[in-house]
């Protein structure tokens, strides 16, 4: 349902009648807090992403701390460093206690410029921190080359990726630890919530730990909380009494409830369906932005990816007679509801000063954040909503050259 008075709002909601129902069982039953549902939505998606482990949290920036604070347990030390992309995963690094050190991005493709990584690295850095940003796959051939070099850690944050594939893999899949957002604009959605993927046993345990405080009880599927049976591990300890009330490491509260949980699974019922129409939406705008090349520039998809349909970008290139905000304030007067590309977070993101960068260090990111704009490509956007919005954008150019 479109709503906000747009006839191209940037983001939608599809809630389905299992979702519904399973929404009024639970509140039927009060089974809300984690438990059957979560469980089942795990395993789920654990399937559709193609990994070994997938545990539900509860926003896609506790998936990035959390994926990230799993290092603490394999020799990573507060005050260690990623290497990270510009995008909005500064917080999450910080607040699994790493110092960020921020890569710029490359022009061609929004993503982490694979060829500036190495300078960035020293003797503290523990991982690289890629993004798939607005749903096109970062280049992880490249990016898991150089990690397995350095002995780095690879996490992959896929927050907007839903449906990306790079070299016939899902993104997620293909680092050490992937991070996933359930946000309500997303095509697999839980209202708010995050994921976590891995095929390392070890690395989801430590992940389920950490989203409950920290305790020891971080077993793949809870007695308890699942089937209602008797746990024989609660108590098999005396040295520490009650695992649920033993808490080995620094977490967080970043549990996913059956409420939310009951919405991912109505979105999975969709997922195929949605996922088809984004993808159309997004390469209608790709394909009818090609007459528009000389004054805006794009992405495009590569032969050895897929991009998933989170957004379509659109950047206004050096020199032109117009700016970024004079087309924004044109497609909102004309009903459509865009969004200013996100901005170097070192360099034009206020919280950031404390790390002493300066505009100029990070050129590419600073040029998207100061004349980039992306819209919703998503299941409510009709054909005829795509036309109208390219003939929108070729309205503006007629009025500005």
């Amino acid at each position: 349902m479109k709503g906000c008075g747009m006839r191209i709002p940037f983001g939608t909601v599809t809630i389905t009648r299992t979702a519904k129902e399973l929404i009024a069982d639970c509140l039927e039953t009060g089974r809300i807090s984690g438990g059957t549902l979560v469980d089942r939505f795990e395993k789920r998606m654990a399937g559709l992403l193609e990994v070994e482990e997938a545990v539900a949290v509860s926003s896609g920036t506790d998936a990035d701390t959390l994926a990230l604070a799993v290092l603490h347990d394999f020799g990573a030390k507060r005050g260690d460093e990623p290497a990270l992309s510009y995008a909005a995963t500064g917080h999450a690094v910080i607040h699994a206690g790493f110092m960020p050190v921020f890569v710029d991005v490359d022009l061609e493709t929004l993503n982490i410029d694979v060829e500036k990584i190495e300078s960035a690295i020293t003797p503290k850095t523990r991982a690289i921190f890629p993004v798939h940003l607005l749903g096109k796959p970062a280049a992880m051939s490249e990016i898991v080359d150089i990690a397995k070099r350095r002995n780095l850690s690879v996490i992959e944050d896929a927050a907007e990726a839903w449906g990306a594939m790079y070299n016939g893999k899902p993104v997620g899949s293909i680092g050490d630890l992937g991070a996933f957002s359930l946000y309500v604009a997303h095509i697999i959605t839980t209202g708010d919530g995050g994921l976590v993927t891995t095929n390392n046993r070890e690395y989801a345990e430590v992940v389920r730990s950490l989203r409950g405080h920290g305790r020891a009880c971080a077993c793949k599927q809870c007695v308890s909380t699942v089937t209602g049976g008797k746990c024989e591990k609660r108590f098999a300890d005396s040295g520490i009494g009650d695992r649920r009330f033993h808490f080995q490491r620094i977490g967080y509260s970043s549990r996913m409830n059956n409420l939310e949980a009951a919405l991912g699974l109505g979105s999975l019922e969709k997922y195929s369906e949605i996922l088809e129409i984004r993808r159309r939406n997004l390469f209608a705008c790709m394909v009818g932005f090609e007459r528009f090349q000389e004054f805006f520039w794009t992405f495009k998809e590569e032969k050895q990816e897929r991009i998933g349909p989170h957004a379509f970008p659109f950047v206004v290139r050096k020199g032109m007679p117009f700016t970024r905000e004079q087309v924004l304030l044109y497609l909102v007067r004309h009903g459509i509801d865009p969004r200013t590309l996100f901005g170097s977070i070192p360099t034009q993101c206020g919280g950031y000063e404390f790390l002493g960068h300066r505009l100029g260090d990070f050129p590419n990111s600073e040029y998207f954040g100061t004349h980039g704009l992306h819209i919703g490509v998503h299941q409510d956007i009709s054909p005829g909503d795509v036309e109208f919005f390219l003939d929108t954008v070729a309205n503006f150019l007629k009025a500005h050259i």
